[in-house]
């Protein structure tokens, strides 16, 4: 935060202090938080709209591990397979 922004603010909070006696510290305080906020999104849209957009993600296509009129295994010989792989099953 610069000297100026920070001045700026100091500036603004005081001004809402003492420009209605009435109000309590807390919408005092509330204001303050929703000024900053305020001003904080600017920053980010203005940054954002700044900076260059994002390549745009390209998914690859899953490549399939077996073709489409390929069976399964049968399940006993699957079981095997898994057991002599040193599965407990």
């Amino acid at each position: 935060m610069t000297k100026e922004d920070r001045n700026r603010a100091d500036a603004r909070f005081n001004k809402a202090n003492l420009a209605k006696p009435g109000k309590s510290d807390r919408d005092v305080a509330t204001k303050a938080v929703l000024d900053n906020m305020a001003r904080l999104k600017a920053l980010r849209l203005a940054r954002e709209a700044s900076e260059p957009p994002p390549p745009a993600v390209v998914k690859k296509p899953r490549a399939k591990s077996k073709k489409p009129d390929e069976k399964a295994p049968a399940l006993s010989d699957w079981l095997a397979g898994e057991q002599s792989g040193g599965r407990r099953t």
